[in-house]
């Protein structure tokens, strides 16, 4: 890459038009940074799941080989950098001088040797760090720290119920739970009685500390950043969908986003943007660089705004933010991150941009909807759905139009783009991804409802895959592991 300074977004484009120092996404997918290899030259997917049948240029997918199994998208991760195609793809592209970029979903210690094995610079602050910031009971700290209010709560170690309502007495009856790390589908327990608490006791008394929340009434909220050496660049603020059943078994477990201008006032955008940035400013005085995501819950009782968690890291949001019109027109705010990790000088007015950004003029309508298994049952795959566009028909039904490797050939609320996660020859079993559907339109009500429009997208999709029941004792499931379900892949 070039050591002269970057003046600007022009050169900024024109820098990753003629990057030539590879970057490789290691992933499950190639869901979260989508698109992005249209931006930044030599970017290259390295995926365990081929989303696309061969069809995408720039994803390598190798052959699976036998395996341990996979309890996190870390483990996927490994096995992929240990792979041999994947090894060897990596010894082709290097040059012995510049060290390729490695960018993830997630990584751990484990992942940081097998870079440094490779000769890959990972594109993120270390494992270590990401994790203290992950820690939900760090992250309410490090709000505090920046002035940023949280739910009222309490940082406890809990005995039993007994002991919960001693040191959680001040906050209601009904309590909200969180251990320090999982996603809000598995580890988030919603508790009014000892009944509720039983079922989730042995989780909640093992932790170390908890947070106990007060439950209140309200919406989720999402919001993408960039912490620069320039200062924090801030996203659009997305409504999140949570919890519909038609999408997810999980209660309270995120199931899309929905980006649109008119989605919050002007007043809730300017303070989640100044959370934000007051958070970010935070994170860089910890050492922290790069893309982070943070989650907000807005009291629907008196629209106060709090921080609820922090994602130190791309998200199943950032194709939202990334593929966005503001984004388009200036740059993608992920190729803000990659410069951080360039090895090159940029200048950047981050206030102007912020500015630009925040107006809703730049901001155009688009949701998305993550389609998981929702019921109990295993059942294998027969046949799947492409990636790629999609119309929905006046009677319901959904009809293939054409291979695309992202949305931005979707012409009209009618289509959509799909990325297909399950394949024929996989499983559905109880939170298995199926796929998601991105749309140039609303998904939900003001009431923040299900429009009767994702419904009939949803029961379309799901319509084209084809099944068939399976047991545990079933000999195609002999020897099988269904228990991707407990982590994210997305």
């Amino acid at each position: 890459m070039s050591s002269a300074s970057l003046v600007g977004l022009s050169d900024i484009r024109l820098h990753f038009i003629r990057n030539d120092r590879p970057v490789l996404f290691v992933s499950a997918t190639c869901f979260n940074l989508i698109g992005i290899d249209e931006w930044v030259r030599r970017f290259r997917f390295i995926n365990y799941l081929d989303c696309f049948d061969g069809a995408h240029p720039n994803v390598l997918s190798p052959a699976e080989v036998p395996h341990l199994p996979f309890t996190s998208i870390e483990d996927i991760n490994n096995y992929l950098l240990e792979h041999k195609d994947v090894v060897d793809f990596v010894r082709s592209i290097s040059d012995g001088e510049t060290k390729p970029l490695a960018v993830f979903l997630m990584f751990d210690q484990r992942t940081e040797e097998l870079c440094a094995e490779l000769g890959l610079e990972i594109a993120f602050p270390s494992a270590a760090l990401r994790a203290e910031v992950d820690n939900k009971i760090t992250t309410t700290r490090i709000a505090a720290r920046a002035g940023i209010e949280a739910v009222p709560n309490v940082l406890t170690p809990v005995e039993d119920y007994e002991h919960l309502r001693r040191v959680a007495g001040h906050l209601g009856e009904s309590l909200v739970i969180q251990t320090a790390f999982g996603d809000s589908g598995h580890t988030t327990f919603f508790v009014s009685n000892a009944e509720e608490f039983a079922a989730h006791a042995d989780e909640i008394i093992a932790a170390p500390e908890v947070k106990v929340m007060k439950r209140i009434r309200c919406r989720g909220a999402a919001q993408e950043a960039c912490v620069t050496r320039h200062g924090t660049i801030v996203g659009p603020l997305m409504t999140e969908l949570v919890g519909f059943p038609e999408l997810t078994p999980y209660r309270g477990g995120w199931c899309g986003n929905e980006v649109l201008p008119e989605s919050f006032s002007e007043d809730v955008r300017d303070e989640a943007r100044g959370m934000t940035v007051a958070f970010g400013e935070e994170l860089r005085k910890m050492g922290y660089r790069g893309y982070f995501e943070l989650d907000f819950l807005r009291d629907l009782d008196d629209d106060k705004l709090y921080l609820g968690e922090v994602n130190p890291r791309i998200t199943g949001a950032s194709a939202m933010t990334n593929l966005a019109a503001f984004a388009h027109a200036d740059a993608p705010l992920f190729l803000f991150h990659l410069l951080e990790y360039s090895d090159v000088d940029f200048e950047l007015d981050v206030d102007a941009l912020n500015a630009r950004w925040a107006d809703p003029a730049n901001i155009d309508a688009w949701g998305q909807l993550v389609i998981k298994h929702v019921s109990e049952s295993v059942e294998l795959v027969l046949a799947a759905p492409p990636s790629g566009i999609w119309r929905l028909m006046p009677d319901g039904t959904a009809r293939f139009v054409r291979v695309q490797t992202h949305r931005r050939t979707v012409e009209s609320d009618d289509e959509a783009f799909f990325l297909r996660i399950t394949r024929p020859g996989d499983y559905f079993y109880e939170g298995a991804d199926l796929g998601i559907l991105i749309t140039p339109s609303r998904l939900m009500t003001a009431e923040f409802e299900l429009e009767d429009r994702a419904r009939r997208w949803i029961k379309a999709i799901r319509a084209q895959f084809v099944t068939r029941p399976v047991s545990a004792e079933d000999p195609d499931v002999a020897g099988q592991t269904l228990e991707a379900g407990n982590f994210k892949i997305l």
